[in-house]
């Protein structure tokens, strides 16, 4: 059986960079939630505030990661993605959005009770008078929100 169990956001930047398939840990967050099976952290989420400005509205919070390790239990991502909404609620938010790849079927947002919103272009962050190197795919991708 899993559980939510709390865990920094120090050592939920670890676990991402660890067993995350695709980005690197986020640079900050406002909190993260794990769940753990038999005592053994099995998934992490991470909670930021949004990265696209036009989301930042002090209403909308942004899961920024969630990394769940081969193998472990049914259901442990769409636990950690209503564990997130249950606290941003609590925190006073009234949205919560979050990303996938359109490859990514999305199975676990949708069973905690998201749905698709948009389809982003995706795109690179970089820019000729603010260079960046690119990490993470830069393909559209879909966001999905939960909402009060």
């Amino acid at each position: 059986m899993i559980e939510l169990v709390p865990i920094t956001l120090r050592d939920a930047r670890a676990y991402v960079a660890e067993h995350h398939s695709h980005h690197p840990p986020p640079q900050g967050g406002l909190f993260a939630v794990s769940c753990a099976e038999g005592g053994e952290i099995v998934g992490v989420a991470i909670v930021g505030k949004p990265v696209a400005r036009n989301l930042a509205d002090d209403w909308t919070a942004e899961v920024t990661r969630v990394a769940v390790r081969s193998g472990a239990p049914m259901g442990t991502a769409s636990k950690l993605y209503a564990a997130c909404w249950r606290a941003c609620r609590a925190m006073g938010y009234r949205r919560l959005v979050t990303y996938t790849l359109l490859e990514e079927r999305g199975v676990s947002i949708r069973a905690a009770g998201w749905r698709v919103v948009a389809e982003t272009q995706g795109g690179s962050w970089s820019r000729e008078d603010r260079p960046r190197v690119d990490r993470h795919p830069l393909q559209a991708k879909f966001r999905w929100e939960v909402t009060a």
